[in-house]
């Protein structure tokens, strides 16, 4: 009975404020910023569990779900599940997360986060599942585990006022990453309906999911925000075919990592790493920021028969963030803009092909022209080259007190080594927002471009229609 009233009272109080008077040991729900109070009455906060009077020590926890339905146009010469398919209908997890943060003290807390990751039909099962059952028991794993001790707090513990510099220090697997703004970026507070993932560029290759294993700091002088960081990259050891670069840094170099923005006019919060996407006009935001990523011997090439030579990855980023309210207030519309360019060096002629939840493999009986991009959904993701991406949203002047509309489009052009012709990726759609970004639907339409085998330029194009529901807290 006792259990069964707590989980009730844990459950209940995310739709409830916070009280004036907070006891030792209760769950209370505290607004996460003044933004959302102010353009959502009905948004909700997080969930904080108190182990003291003062609140200065607390437990934070937090929960989010993105559920994906697709019509994917597949690339030529497709199976899906052995059965040849042009379109392909399917319903996936892109994301299910916990979070939990612990603050021990003023100075010393732990950031935990968990979950899985993109869980369709056919992909993202764990080992042991078998041949028709990919999908299924995702393996759950650790994204955040790491601990942050305070140098400098944001807040003075004394006269409980605002520091105009703070610093913090920790270690362990984290997201407090270099190179761009969207390299840090939240993926519960997005513009568009999903990243464009070559934003992370070692994603899921010498990283787990965006993260790696090292020590970092962060923190602000005055209109300041930077971080920094050292780290061991994950291993890789892969093989090139002659003329090919592979990911391969059988050395064991460590990383460096960095990205600083000056913030013109609001300051953001980066309690967390992870940077917004769209504040609704909750802000008044306009940033500038520019960031590296660098490591020795990534990378392995075979320019000749048994001739390998290892390259070093560099990457550079600069951007560009302005988010604003527009217009009479009372109708409550507002601009998000985000411009990044990437320069990208891998090595020679590296390029990586991916498609999110690809559902696709080759179908060998297929006689038409086939992509070198691959199968299903895959497409160019990023190489050793240049790209450009450009993402802008508008919140439609205000119809309802419930819910908000935000059209929105992005563009990327992706210049690459490997390749003989510059390709182009377009993205157009809308977020429909309920309960601020609590809780949202978002569709998006994307087209590619085929890369043709010979030529390795574009001979066609394909597209997907995306629905997502998202929730959090």
């Amino acid at each position: 009975m006792k259990k069964s009233l707590f989980i009730f009272t844990l459950l209940f109080s995310g739709f409830v404020s916070a009280q004036d008077t907070i006891q030792p040991n209760e769950v209370i729900v505290t607004e996460q910023s003044n933004e959302s109070k102010n353009h959502f009455k009905n948004s909700l906060g997080e969930i904080k569990f108190n182990l003291d009077e003062s609140g200065e020590k607390n437990l934070k926890f937090g929960l989010s779900s993105q559920i994906w339905f697709r019509a994917i146009e597949n690339n030529p010469g497709t199976l899906v599940n052995n059965v040849p398919q042009e379109t392909t209908f399917d319903a996936g997890i892109r994301r299910m997360r916990i979070s939990m943060n612990a603050q021990l003290s003023h100075a010393y807390s732990i950031v935990l986060q968990l979950g899985i990751n993109n869980q369709s039909f056919i992909s993202g099962g764990g080992t042991g599942t078998g041949a028709n059952g990919q999908g299924k028991k995702p393996q759950l794993f650790f994204m955040d585990a790491y601990n942050e001790l305070s140098i400098i707090p944001r807040v003075d513990r004394l006269t409980k006022k605002a520091n105009k510099n703070h610093l913090y220090v920790g270690a362990g697997l984290h997201g407090w990453a270099g190179v761009s703004r969207m390299t840090n970026a939240s993926t519960t507070k997005l513009l568009t309906a999903d990243l464009p993932v070559f934003n992370f560029p070692n994603i899921e290759v010498s990283d787990q999911f965006s993260r790696q294993i090292g020590l970092f700091a962060h923190g602000e002088l005055n209109k300041f925000n930077y971080r920094v960081s050292v780290n061991k990259p994950f291993a890789t050891n892969k093989i090139p075919t002659i003329g090919q670069t592979v990911e391969n840094n059988q050395s064991g170099k460590l990383s460096f990592a960095g990205y600083g923005m000056y913030q013109f006019l609001d300051k953001e919060m980066t309690a967390t790493s992870f940077l917004a996407g769209t504040y609704l006009g909750s802000k008044k935001v306009f940033n500038l920021g520019a960031g590296f990523y660098a490591t020795k011997e990534a990378t392995l090439s075979q320019p000749e028969v048994d001739v390998f030579q290892s390259h070093d990855q560099f990457i550079l980023g600069a951007d560009a963030f302005l988010d604003l309210p527009v217009g009479p207030k009372s109708k409550e519309m507002s601009m998000s803009f985000y411009s990044v360019f990437y320069k990208y060096d891998f090595g020679p002629n590296y390029l990586r092909t991916s498609g999110l939840m690809n559902p696709g493999s080759a179908d060998p009986d297929f006689q038409g022209q086939v992509a070198l991009d691959g199968f299903g959904n895959n497409k160019f993701l990023m190489g050793t080259g240049n790209m450009w991406y450009t993402q802008a949203g508008f919140v439609l002047p205000k119809f309802s007190e419930v819910v908000k509309v935000q059209p929105f489009a992005s563009y990327a052009l992706k210049d690459l080594e490997g390749l003989n012709e510059i390709g182009h990726f377009y993205d157009i759609g809308a977020n429909l927002f309920i309960l601020a970004q609590n809780a949202k639907v978002a569709y998006q339409y994307s087209s590619r471009p085929l890369f043709d085998k010979e030529s390795k330029e574009v001979f066609t194009r394909r597209g997907e229609h995306l629905l997502t529901l998202q929730i959090a807290l």
